[in-house]
């Protein structure tokens, strides 16, 4: 097995596929999750993604195969510094 070779049933998470601009509200992720994964098991890791990562679902894709690819997004929380003189 090569060290980029995914083990059976295993997500990929890709933080992002293409740069936003610097003024995006919403900060991407995109989760391909292989045909092996049961629908049941894909739900709990979307559901963890939204709970404790704060992430809502986007945009979802189903392929021919089986894979999904699911699109996520939060949005980004850009904070001032009001101490600077």
């Amino acid at each position: 097995m090569s060290k980029h070779s995914n083990p059976a049933g295993a997500h990929v998470v890709h933080p992002r596929r293409h740069r936003e601009p610097a003024t995006s509200r919403f900060e991407w992720r995109v989760v391909d999750i292989p045909r092996d994964v049961t629908r049941a098991e894909a739900r709990s890791l979307l559901t963890e993604q939204a709970e404790y990562g704060r992430w809502e679902l986007a945009r979802s894709q189903k392929f021919i195969g089986g894979a999904r690819r699911v699109w996520l997004k939060r949005r980004v929380m850009r904070v001032e510094r009001t101490d600077a003189a």
